[in-house]
């Protein structure tokens, strides 16, 4: 375990030996074990004793398990790294195992009952040596749901039977930890954003509790329980949270939210005791900060971590008498850690970093650019680093077993991005543990049962990333023969789950607005969103770290009309090898079906995945090569590139309405979070419930797109004017300035501040009339700016201007891909590109932000200076165009 556990806490619960230091198998085996053996050695030879017995093993003979460490070890090579172990044939024909700790152990032991079902016996002579090659193989379960509670927000769900039934059946958390250990993953993160609300009662805040009596104390016995199996299995329990989520009752108690942008005195110490409470009452588990998302500024997040995150642990380690350190997993997620870790590792060394692979997607094993930067600092800085393979926005629903592509970025997160392990979510985080599957009768799959291939090609190239191919290749079909019951299918199987896993992360690195889960790419995409992808807050990292280096749609557009030589990937490159591999997957599934004998409906469900990338895929493609026709049309005018863009976004929707028909039969949705916060190509939720989740409910809007199009096209051939020319005002709302600022009239020659001769020198029409709020632009740049305080009977949308510039006084819109609940107050895409053509200011956009009715502050996400463009009532339908103001023709 790394070291993990804590020696104090160990001697306390190690306390049990076996009476006569062996157990027996049956009449003729035995196994030794040491005379102070650990829980986790116990569970080993108890694993040992069941395939023993299983395989009706004969012969008089002996197992002896040992640590390096024991003074009665064996005579064998002693292993070495952690986690390690050795097996060796004794002079006397025992079977020795040494592990360099327990777990390497219980690794050996794991090594020798594979040995034995193998082989249906106990091997004569065994020798092998072997560690793992990642020091942290971590499997992850969300405490969380696919939707967004009643009066909460994103990420808050208390521990209650209702939501997580798993949670309290110990048979679920036997099954699951024994397939952990099976696949040697030796950590088990649970996330949640405010958990300590559930599991400890903090003196003084007796309150924070959000769950009742009954409730809380089987929530406290299940994580004592559930601490404990995890142990004697080698596997290191982990508590994820985020910064700041505070309980809700002590939200209402303070008059706050309760997600807090900085900390208050309350929240600090609330949150320090309920830390330091958690490791007193469950001190083999660990904790996982995350400093953001709701938590804003480096010095707040510096604060938050030092003075209070691990203040906490060491508070927890005085009343938990614990003498060493315990590890401490760090997120560099909605921060900069490079900014905060040197001082952290100044007063605590127990430090482990964590950041995505991909973001939030599968997108290359060739991660490059600012995020391979920052992969690479953590380790350099001295803690030990984990890549997180997160969400998986761009596979999910579909299964996912291409070894090829995952056994690359293993090799790449140890060579490229200096990791020593893994973090791994399971596709289908937010429904787990069930999965999206349409299963006749009604009861959902497993997810370990579903995804045992995804789960088992992580864990193999994290315990070794560099298996020779043949021997890798071999292994795999071996697996696939044993399930499927057809060497020959095998192959056939593993060579279709590997090439179309191909596909999926090569359109999205191409094509995508987003790595995150913002995005589904399997439902599709807009033709907007594919030809003006900035109006839809595209997230550069997605093709500058993410991906190889390339061209996008527009990018690939200009260097065709101006003739200059291509760079990279482009969408014809792409596209060609999306086909041919998701052709070459369908051709290899279709040929096994004949051969399998076993697992028949599992295979039917790996073969409609498989048919299912395939109508995506090509569906994707005739879709891109109409938005490149639509691009050229944008730079030369030439009609025909929209008459002939036509066609293929007609066909991409008969591929869709294909691929939707398919799904109906496999699927009850596409995404496992189905709220607000999933954006692309629609919004995933609307009036708190979910939308637009399945196939067959968006192929009406991707209808309409098609409708849409051919209106737009024929207006343009008959010479009609378009509704973008015949722009009405937008309904003003009656609002009352307070205090802050003062109210003006946004039309031409108005000015945007108080103390600068900045006019209006044209506006959309959209603005025009509208009511906006002036201010001191000095004080906003530099952040001291007065709270602007107004009124409004009814609720209201402001329409801010955020001025496009990356100069640091300017404000920038809230970063979507690392404040999720940001869509709750803001629109996720601009209402009015380049809004504007202000005297003196760069190119404009206008974003919705939606306040209540009454007396409110006019609070917005981050610092520097903005406009306000004016302020309408909510009920008022916002448009979504490029007034073309501002910027050159």
């Amino acid at each position: 375990m790394i070291n993990r556990l804590i020696p104090g806490v160990a001697g306390l619960l190690w306390m049990v030996t076996l009476s006569a230091s062996a157990m027996a198998a049956n009449d003729a085996l035995t196994i030794r074990t040491p005379a102070n053996a650990s829980p986790r050695i116990l569970f080993a030879a108890e694993r040992l004793k069941n395939e023993a017995n299983k395989q009706n093993v004969a012969g008089a003979r002996n197992i002896v398990l040992s640590r390096a460490t024991d003074a009665d070890c064996p005579a064998i090579p002693k292993p070495t790294a952690n986690e390690g172990f050795s097996i060796g044939t004794l002079p006397d024909g025992a079977i020795a195992i040494v592990g360099t700790d327990d777990t390497g152990v219980l690794y050996g032991a794991l090594d020798l009952q594979q040995r034995m079902a193998d082989a249906k016996r106990l091997p004569a002579k065994v020798e092998v040596a072997d560690a793992p090659k990642f020091i942290m193989r971590g499997a992850v379960i969300g405490m969380q749901k696919t939707f967004i509670l009643p009066g909460r927000k994103v990420y808050e769900y208390p521990y209650r039977p209702e939501l997580f039934p798993f949670y309290y059946d110990k048979a679920f958390w036997a099954e699951y930890l024994d397939f952990l250990v099976a696949h040697r993953f030796d950590t088990l993160f649970l996330w949640n954003g405010c958990p300590f609300s559930s599991l400890v009662n903090v003196p003084g805040y007796e309150e924070a509790l959000e769950v009742p009596p009954d409730v809380f104390a089987k929530n406290q016995e299940m994580y004592h329980y559930i601490t404990a199996e995890c142990d004697k299995r080698g596997i290191w329990l982990v508590q994820m949270f985020y910064s700041i989520i505070v309980p809700q009752p002590m939200a209402k108690k303070y008059g706050t939210d309760t997600q807090q942008t900085a900390p208050t005195d309350w929240a600090s110490d609330y949150t320090r005791k309920a830390i330091a409470q958690f490791v007193k009452e469950y001190p083999q588990a660990g904790l996982m900060p995350c400093l953001g998302e709701a938590l804003q500024g480096i010095d707040n997040q510096k604060f938050w971590l030092n003075e209070v995150t691990i203040a906490g642990v060491k508070d927890g380690m005085k009343l938990a008498g614990l003498t060493e350190e315990p590890p401490i997993v760090i997120r560099t997620h909605a921060t900069d850690l490079r900014k905060i870790l040197p001082d952290t590792l100044k007063i605590y060394k127990n430090i482990y970093t964590e950041a995505k692979f991909n973001g939030e997607s599968l997108t290359t094993y060739e991660p490059r650019g600012k995020r391979q930067v920052v992969h690479q600092a953590m380790g350099d800085l001295g803690a030990k680093h984990l890549i997180n393979v997160h969400i998986l926005a761009n596979l999910e629903p579909f299964r996912y077993g291409a070894q090829r592509f995952i056994k690359q970025c293993m090799q790449a997160a140890r060579d490229r991005l200096h990791a020593v392990g893994l973090h791994l979510y399971p596709l289908d985080y937010w429904s787990f543990p069930e999965t999206p599957d349409l299963i006749a009768g009604g009861t959902p799959l497993k997810s370990i049962d579903r995804d045992w291939d995804w789960y088992t090609a992580w864990s193999r190239y994290a315990w070794n990333p560099d298996i020779p191919e043949a021997e890798d290749h071999a292994w795999w079909v071996n697996q696939l023969a044993q399930r499927y019951g057809n060497k020959e299918a095998a192959e056939k199987i593993l060579a279709a789950t590997n090439d179309a896993g191909e596909c999926a992360p090569r359109i999205l690195r191409r094509y995508g607005i987003t790595e995150g889960n913002r995005q589904t790419m399997s439902l599709g995409m807009t033709l907007d969103e594919l030809v003006n992808p900035t109006k839809y807050h595209a997230f550069e990292e997605l093709w500058e770290s993410q991906s190889p280096p390339g061209e996008r749609l527009d990018e690939f557009v200009s260097h065709e009309l101006a003739n200059k030589p291509h760079v990279g990937e482009t969408p014809v490159s792409i596209n060609a090898e999306v086909r041919q591999f998701s052709k070459q997957a369908v051709d290899s599934i279709d040929a096994a079906k004949s051969l399998v004998t076993q697992h028949v409906d599992e295979f039917e469900r790996v073969r409609s995945d498989i048919h299912a990338i395939r109508l995506m895929s090509e569906s994707y493609c005739e879709k891109t090569e109409a938005a490149v026709l639509v691009l050229k049309n944008a730079q030369t005018g030439n009609l025909a590139d929209l008459e002939a863009a036509r066609p293929h976004l007609a066909k991409s929707l008969e591929l869709y309405k294909q691929l939707a028909d398919l799904t109906a039969k496999t699927y009850r949705f596409a995404n496992t979070m189905q709220t607000s916060q999933r954006r692309i190509p629609f919004s995933g939720g609307k009036d708190g419930q979910p939308a637009n989740f399945h196939w067959s409910q968006l192929v009406p809007l991707y209808e309409k797109e098609l409708a849409d199009f051919d209106q737009r096209l024929a207006d343009l051939t008959s010479g009609k004017v378009t509704a973008d020319q015949l722009v009405e005002p937008l309904k003003p709302a009656a609002v009352t300035v307070i205090s802050g600022g003062e109210a003006f009239t946004v039309n031409e020659d108005a000015k945007v501040y108080t103390d600068r001769d900045y006019g209006i020198h044209a506006v959309a029409g959209e603005l025009r009339g509208l009511t906006g709020i002036r201010f001191e632009h000095s004080l906003a740049k530099d952040n001291k700016l007065p709270p602007i305080l107004f009124e409004s009977k009814v609720p209201v949308t402001v329409l801010v201007g955020y001025i496009r510039e990356a100069r640091p006084f300017w404000r920038k819109v809230p970063d979507l891909e690392t404040d999720a609940s940001a869509i709750d107050q803001y629109t996720s895409e601009p209402v009015l590109q380049n809004a504007a053509a202000i005297d003196g200011l760069p190119p404009i956009d206008v974003y919705g932000v939606k306040f209540p009715a009454g007396q409110q502050t006019l609070a917005l996400r981050g610092e520097g200076s903005f406009v306000i463009l004016g302020i309408v009532p909510q009920s008022t339908p916002l448009p979504k165009r490029n007034a073309k103001l501002g910027v050159s023709p």
